[in-house]
C-alpha cells in the first residue's frame, strides 16, 4: 500500500501528514508506526522512516526528529552536525539545505511551519502541555531568528474536541491564566469538560504572528484505521499504539 499523507496548499516545501497507511509495521502498528518509543522492531521503524524520507526526497539520516517531552525547547537544524541522537525538544527549525523535520504525535497536535520567501521551515509538537506552555511562539521566534517575517502554520491531525475529555482541574489550569480560555471547553457530564486542543492551537498560533494558520479537520481518535490515537487505544484497552510522523523538509 502506498504512502497516503494529508498535505496543505498553505506549505509549498515538501510535506505531510503522514497517516498510518503505506508501511511494513504489523500487529496493533500495522503499518507506519515511525515512533521508537513503541514496542515494535527497530528495524521494522527505520523502515519506515526512510519510505517517509524518499517522499520528501531527502536522505534518510537528514530526516531528524528529536525526544519529545512536553516542552517549549526549540533546536535548531541546519546541517546534520547540528543533530545528534537523545537530543531533547519538541520544536526544530532550520534554513539549511536538504535537512527534513519531523515530530511524532498520536492525539498530540503536529505543527508544520513555513516562510517560503526566507526559506526557514519548523516542526512543533504540541500537546496541552507544549501549547499551553509557549512551544508554538516559541518556534515561531526561532523561525524569526534565522530571518521569517512571513510565517505560514498548518496543524495536521489530532483529537478533537468531542473526543477530549478532560477534567475540572485541566479546566482550572487554562481558567486561571486567561479567563477567555472558556470559549476552548464545553460541558460534558459528571463535572468533565471537552478541550478543543486544535482551536487553542490556532488561537495561540495566530497570537504569536502566524499570518495564516488552519487545521486539516483530521480527528486522531475518531479515525483509527487511518491515524495512530492513544486515547483510543486506551479506551479501547490495545496492547499499545503507534506513532504518527509529521515531515516539512527544505
Amino acid at each position: 500500500m502506498a504512502l497516503k499523507p494529508i498535505t496543505s496548499s498553505r506549505l509549498t516545501a515538501p510535506h505531510g501528514f503522514f497517516t498510518r497507511h503505506g508501511g511494513v509495521s504489523t500487529s496493533v502498528f500495522a503499518s507506519l508506526n515511525c515512533g521508537f518509543g513503541s514496542p515494535e522492531a527497530p528495524e521494522l521503524i527505520s523502515q519506515n522512516r526512510a519510505l517517509i524520507a524518499s517522499h520528501v526526497s531527502v536522505a534518510p539520516d537528514r530526516l531528524f526528529s528529536v525526544t519529545q517531552t512536553h516542552s517549549a525547547d526549540v533546536l535548531t537544524i541546519n546541517t546534520p552536525e547540528d543533530f545528534s541522537d537523545g537530543l531533547e525538544a519538541d520544536a526544530m527549525v532550520s534554513n539549511g539545505k536538504g535537512i527534513a523535520l519531523g515530530v511524532l504525535t498520536a492525539d498530540c497536535a503536529p505543527v508544520l511551519f513555513q516562510d517560503a520567501k526566507a526559506g526557514v521551515i519548523g516542526a512543533a509538537h504540541a500537546g496541552w502541555r507544549g501549547a499551553f506552555g509557549g512551544i508554538l511562539e516559541a518556534t515561531i521566534k526561532a523561525m524569526q531568528t534565522l530571518g521569517a517575517t512571513n510565517i505560514k502554520a498548518v496543524i495536521g491531525p489530532c483529537i478533537s474536541q468531542k473526543n477530549y475529555e478532560v477534567g475540572p482541574e485541566f479546566f482550572e489550569t487554562f481558567m486561571n491564566e486567561n479567563s477567555n480560555h472558556s470559549r476552548f471547553f464545553t460541558n460534558a457530564p459528571q463535572e468533565k469538560y471537552l478541550f478543543d486542543l486544535p482551536s487553542f492551537t490556532l488561537h495561540r498560533l495566530r497570537q504569536a504572528g502566524a499570518i495564516e494558520a488552519e487545521w486539516t479537520g483530521h480527528c486522531t481518535y475518531a479515525t483509527p484505521t487511518d491515524f495512530y490515537s492513544y486515547r483510543y487505544s486506551q479506551h479501547n484497552k490495545l496492547p499499545s499504539y503507534g506513532r504518527l510522523l509529521s515531515v516539512i523538509a527544505t
